[in-house]
This record gives structure tokens, C-alpha cells and sequence, in this order.
């Protein structure tokens, strides 16, 4: 007969009818759950002798697979918050003379439940449904369970005859009751507030524990270490440039954030340099106003503070992207190759935040995404403003177009289906948000009203810290304390300090006095003769 657990019959069913009171019960099972016991536990406690036999590899059983306490199907279960005490009543059970507990690091592909009742009649279900709340059909399932129920003494135990020789086989078998009683107990008994807290923090962060490790972030070979520009940073400054280099390398982009008077340039410069010393060609995109901001650092200058660095960097202008030919300083716009540059640098990036539509040819946003991103070699983009966010929400969805290459389901994988759909929807809640009350318009309900998936975008692709970030986390002893801004204080002063020029209230007084009758001609006439 078939157990699928589905349309033909479930596993469970038919081993509480095999499992009378005195009958023996050999179990092999590759997964166990303290859940599926529980619903067996009225069965398993009238038996005359129980032997389970878990088969998983290298014989450790009790730490492989899912865990005692079940796997994702068995969450509600879980959520029941029974499973310390089913655990104690499981340990309390193995501790019985008659269950037998072993394991063998034997591969076997199946599992077997085998009953040998009293009277000498045996049933057997052999098959892939293991020890576990979806293995037995408690709980609906994705896979398809393949089982087949042995009612015939003489299958049944030839089947029992296989359970034996793993059983027996000295080489491969070995004890596991206590080591399964001490995995129980340790669900079973309280847990310290410490290590819960821990744990909590585990589950939330534990896939970003990479992104803590500077070691495995930035290839120390490259020399990054020894550079004058690294040597110059700061603590927090050579955070924010490890956690850069990390998002460009996962995501192949990166926007740095930090508030005015960080050093988003000297972090540019580090960023810059790695990637230089990996050989990568590197072009910085900066407003014309700012331009020499980042040509001192590639000119034999007595300004230029990582002159030993030999910066290699090309500089261009924002509005260099809109023309046809000429030159930008010493690059040729005519011949320059746009595709083949490995890094861009966006200096004041919020100014790419809107693509306005041309009739007389592509914005410069439209160019630097066709001629430069998409062209060529893969780009990483590196972006730089204290304000990625101006007036919308909206406003960070074409910056993190530079990053996906305009796709918009890149960040699929790490929970975000559309960053269209994650924007349009923070920008709605946005709105709604402003149409609050004056006292309900708070940054705390902001916070809470925003979509979660937001949050996750600018987390995966912005590093964003203000001087009260930089006080609170770093010691300020290396850095120095930040200057505190005086309170505003309002002075009346005269016109001018001199006294050469009457005080406004007398001028203003005395054009009150004129009548300026030459402007106003028709106050002179009869009011029968206004035409």
C-alpha cells in the first residue's frame, strides 16, 4: 500500500495502528523530531521495547539535519512554545531500560518503521518519510513522500532482517542514548537571558557577520595598508571604506552618505587607491566647481598630501557627460574609451537623481548609463552626498540604477523582488505620513510607517553617518571633539555704523510726508470732469 501522506494515507495513521500496547517498534529514521514523538508518545509508552536507529553521516545524528526541534514545516509547533516541555518528557522516556538508542554512519537513502505485535503478526513502512511532524503527515509539506506499508509477516520482517544487520554491525553502529538525552536537556532546561539575547542577535545578524571582517573584505596584498591615504584615515573613516568596498564587491555599488565634514573625499581616495592597486581604471565624475578638489591629487603639487600615493585617476565634469568633442583638461572627449573604465567615482551624486527626458539627445544621466555603465567592461559605481534624498523618497531610484544596471529585480536574491515597487511604496507611505497631525508627524512614526524592504535597500547599498554616529561609537580621543555650534544671537543694528545715514525711521517718516502730486495728476481734477 502507498503513504504519500497526501491522497493516500498518511505515515502516521498507520503506525498508531501497527504500535499496540506490548508490541516491540524498530525505527531507522534520518531526522528526529521531538514532534513527531509527542504525537506518537501515547503509542511509544505502551510498547514492550523501542529501538531507533538514526542514520546520518559520520554517525552524529543528534547535530546533523533540521534539529530535534524541526525544521520549517514545524514552526507552529514551535510557536506553541511546548517544546521544552515535550523535550523533558522525550528525555524521561529514553531513560527507560527497554528504548535502545543508536546511530551508524552507514549512507542510508530510506527510512524504516517496523512493528512486531504480540500475536507474531509484523507491519512494516519502508520509504523516505523520517522521523519528523512532515515525515509522519502532521503538517502539510512541499515534498512528495514516497512510502510503501508492508501488512504481510513475511515482507515485514525480511525488512526487519535489514534493520538487524545495521543495527548489529559493530563497525558502523554506536550508542547514542546519552548523547540524544543531552541534546533534549539542553532544550529542555532555561535558557540564561544572556544567551537568549545573544541568540536573538545571532539570527538577526549573523549573515552580516562577513561584513565585519576586514581581513576578508580588502586584500591585504594589494598594499592598501601601507599608503599614505589609508595611514591618514580615521578609525570610523576606514569602517565606512571597508563596508564600501564590501557593497561594491557583493552588489557593484556603493552610496556613501555621511554628513557634511566626515571625509567622504579622503574615503573616495582610499576606496580609489585599492581598487588602483588591483589595476582597475578608475574615473571620477565631480560638479566643475569641485573639479580641482580631485585633480590636486593626481598632479605634482605641493598640496597634494598623497603625492608618494601616485594617484592615476581620471577627472571629469558632470557636464562633460552632455558634450560631443573637445577636451576636459587633458582627456580628449572625442577619443576617450567610456566603457572601459572598472570603478566611477559620482561626486554630488544627487544631482544624477532625476532623468528628465530629452528630445535633442540623452541627458548626461542617460549617458553615463549607456556609454559608461552598461558598455564595456562591468562598471562598480561609487557615489558620494551628504543628501541622496532631497525632496522624494523617489529620489535614490535612479542612483541605485547606476548600481543594477537599470535591472530592477537585481537585488531579488536578498529579499527585494522590484526596487521600483520598494521606492513607490516608501514614497506613498511617505505622503501619508505628511498628512498626519502636527504632534503625530514624528521621526519615531516615520520610522514605523516606512516598509521594511526600504530600510533593507538603503542597509544593503548606503553607508550613512552623521557627527552624533561618530560621538557615540568611536572614541572621539583619536578623532577630537567635534566643534558645537553657538546658539544664534539676534542684533539690531542701525543702517550704518557711521550715523551718516539718518535712521529709518526718520526717512520713512518723512516719505509719508510727501504728497507726490506729480505722479497722481487726476486727485486734482473735479470729479464731474474725470473723463
Amino acid at each position: 500500500m502507498l503513504l504519500d501522506n497526501k491522497s493516500h494515507g498518511r505515515v502516521v495513521d498507520a503506525l498508531g495502528d501497527a504500535l499496540t500496547a506490548g508490541a516491540s517498534a524498530s525505527i531507522l529514521t534520518s531526522d528526529v523530531s521531538v514532534f513527531a514523538w509527542e504525537a506518537m508518545r501515547k503509542a511509544l509508552s505502551d510498547l514492550s521495547s523501542s529501538r531507533l536507529l538514526l542514520s546520518l553521516p559520520f554517525g552524529d545524528a543528534t547535530t546533523k539535519g533540521p534539529g530535534l526541534l524541526g525544521g520549517p514545516e514545524e514552526r507552529r509547533f514551535r510557536n506553541s512554545l511546548s517544546g521544552p516541555r515535550i523535550a523533558r518528557l522525550m528525555s524521561e522516556w529514553l531513560q527507560r531500560p527497554t528504548v535502545e538508542i543508536r546511530s551508524t554512519s552507514a549512507m542510508v537513502p530510506h527510512c524504516l518503521y517496523h512493528a512486531a505485535k504480540p500475536d507474531g503478526q509484523a507491519v512494516a513502512v519502508q520509504g523516505s518519510s523520517a522521523f519528523t511532524a512532515p515525515g509522519l503527515g502532521l503538517t502539510p509539506s512541499d515534498r512528495f513522500e514516497l512510502n510503501t506499508l508492508f501488512s504481510d509477516p513475511a515482507s515485514a520482517n525480511s525488512l526487519l532482517l535489514f534493520f538487524e544487520s545495521l543495527w548489529t554491525s559493530g563497525g558502523l553502529a554506536r550508542d547514542a542514548k546519552e548523547q540524544l538525552i543531552a541534546q533534549l536537556r539542553a532544550i529542555s532546561e532555561p535558557s540564561e537571558p544572556q544567551a537568549i539575547f545573544f541568540q536573538t542577535l545571532f539570527h538577526l545578524f549573523g549573515q552580516n557577520i562577513e561584513e565585519l571582517d576586514e581581513d576578508r573584505i580588502v586584500r591585504t596584498r594589494t598594499g592598501i595598508r601601507d599608503t599614505l591615504v589609508w595611514r591618514k584615515l580615521y578609525r570610523f573613516q576606514r569602517d565606512g571604506v571597508v563596508g564600501a568596498i564590501d557593497k561594491l564587491e557583493r552588489y557593484n555599488g556603493c552610496i556613501i552618505a555621511d554628513s557634511v565634514g566626515l571625509g567622504k573625499t579622503f574615503e573616495a581616495l582610499a576606496i580609489i587607491k585599492y581598487y588602483e592597486l588591483r589595476n582597475d581604471r578608475v574615473l571620477v565624475l565631480a560638479p566643475k566647481r569641485l573639479r580641482d578638489n580631485w585633480t590636486l591629487y593626481t598632479v605634482n603639487d605641493k598640496r597634494n598630501l598623497f603625492a608618494g600615493d601616485r594617484f592615476n585617476y581620471d577627472v571629469l565634469n558632470h557636464t562633460d557627460l552632455t558634450r560631443r568633442g573637445g577636451k576636459s583638461g587633458e582627456i580628449n572627449l572625442d577619443t576617450v574609451n567610456w566603457g572601459n573604465y572598472d570603478l566611477v567615482v559620482i561626486d554630488e551624486s544627487h544631482n544624477f537623481r532625476n532623468n528628465p527626458p530629452r528630445r535633442d539627445g540623452l541627458t548626461r544621466y542617460g549617458r553615463l548609463m549607456r556609454d559608461i555603465i552598461q558598455s564595456g567592461v562591468r562598471t562598480k559605481v561609487l557615489m558620494l552626498s551628504a543628501t541622496p534624498v532631497n525632496s522624494r523618497m523617489n529620489d535614490l531610484k535612479n542612483q541605485v540604477a547606476f548600481i543594477t544596471e537599470g535591472v530592477d529585480d537585481a537585488l531579488f536574491d536578498v529579499g527585494i523582488p522590484s526596487i521600483e515597487n520598494t521606492l513607490r511604496k516608501a514614497q506613498t507611505l511617505f505622503n501619508q505620513w505628511l498628512r498626519l497631525d502636527a504632534d503625530d508627524r514624528t521621526t519615531r512614526s516615520l520610522l514605523d510607517a516606512l516598509n521594511f524592504d526600504y530600510f533593507q535597500l538603503l542597509d544593503l547599498l548606503t553607508i550613512a553617518r552623521s557627527r552624533k554616529h561618530i560621538a557615540k561609537y568611536y572614541d572621539l580621543q583619536e578623532v577630537g571633539q567635534f566643534p558645537h555650534r553657538a546658539p544664534p544671537v539676534n542684533v539690531k543694528a542701525d543702517i550704518d555704523t557711521a550715523g551718516l545715514f539718518p535712521p529709518l525711521r526718520d526717512v520713512n517718516r518723512d516719505i509719508r510726508r510727501l504728497n507726490l502730486s506729480a505722479y497722481a495728476p487726476l486727485r486734482y481734477v473735479l470729479p464731474h470732469k474725470v473723463p
